[in-house]
C-alpha cells in the first residue's frame, strides 16, 4: 500500500480490511492475459530472493496504464477503487483511473476485503520506465524475473522504489539483497539512485559514491 492513507478513508471497507492474495493466486487469475505485468513491492523482493522474509499485508502488481481495461475485464467479479491524495474512491465501470493517480485497490465484494493493489506504470512492452522519473529506463527483459510462473520486478527495480521511504522494512530488504546483487545490477541501481535520490545513504554501499 504505497500511498499513506493514515486516518483517511473513502469508498469501500476500512483501509485495513486487507486479506491479500499471494503472488501465485494473482498469477492464476491473470493467466493467459497477454500483457506485461509483474509483482512489485515487498513480494517482489521475496520472489527475487527465493524465500519469504516476512509477512506481507498486501500484494502489489504493476501493469501498463493502457492495459487497465484488460485487467479489469479479467477481474470482472471484483471492484476497483482508485487510490491517491489520501482517498480511496470507487472506479465506476468502464472508467479509467484519473491520470494523476496510479494505484487501484481490488475489492472482493464477497469477502468485503482488499485483495491486490494494481499500480499503473509508464513504458511499453519492451521498455521498463521508472514512474517517478521517466528518464530512468531499461529494457523490460532485464528488469523482470520469473519464479514458479510468477513475474516479478527484479531487486534493483524494487529497491529503487523502496529508496524513497526507506522504512525499516525497506532497509531490511536492501540489506538482504545487497550481497546478492551482481555487478550489473549494483551499477544500474547506483546510477538510478544517483539520479532519483542523489544523496541517498544506499549509494555508498553500492559503490556509487
Amino acid at each position: 500500500m504505497a500511498d499513506d492513507l493514515s486516518g483517511k478513508h473513502g469508498d469501500g471497507p476500512p483501509l485495513d480490511a486487507w486479506c491479500a492474495w499471494r503472488p501465485e493466486q494473482a498469477a492464476e487469475r491473470l493467466a493467459g492475459l497477454d500483457i506485461p505485468w509483474c509483482v512489485v513491492g515487498g513480494w517482489a523482493i521475496d520472489l527475487w530472493l527465493g524465500r519469504e522474509t516476512r509477512v506481507h499485508d498486501d500484494l502489489e502488481i504493476a501493469i501498463l496504464r493502457e492495459d487497465l481495461p484488460a485487467v479489469r475485464a479479467r477481474l470482472s467479479g471484483f471492484v476497483l477503487h482508485a487510490v491517491g491524495d489520501g482517498e480511496v474512491r470507487l472506479l465506476p465501470p468502464g472508467a479509467m483511473t484519473p491520470p494523476d493517480k496510479h494505484q487501484n485497490w481490488v475489492l472482493d465484494p464477497a469477502a468485503n476485503a482488499w485483495r491486490m493493489d494494481v499500480m499503473l506504470e509508464p513504458g511499453d512492452s519492451r521498455t521498463w520506465v521508472f514512474r517517478r522519473d521517466e528518464t530512468i529506463q531499461r529494457p523490460r527483459a532485464q528488469m523482470i524475473g520469473t519464479r514458479d510462473g510468477v513475474p516479478f520486478l527484479n531487486a534493483e527495480g524494487a529497491l529503487l522504489y523502496k529508496a524513497k521511504a526507506a522504512r525499516a522494512k525497506d532497509e531490511a530488504d536492501f540489506r538482504a539483497c545487497l550481497p546478492l546483487l551482481d555487478a550489473t545490477a549494483r551499477a544500474w541501481l547506483g546510477a538510478a539512485l544517483a539520479v532519483a535520490h542523489p544523496n541517498h545513504p544506499w549509494l555508498a554501499p553500492l559503490g556509487a559514491r
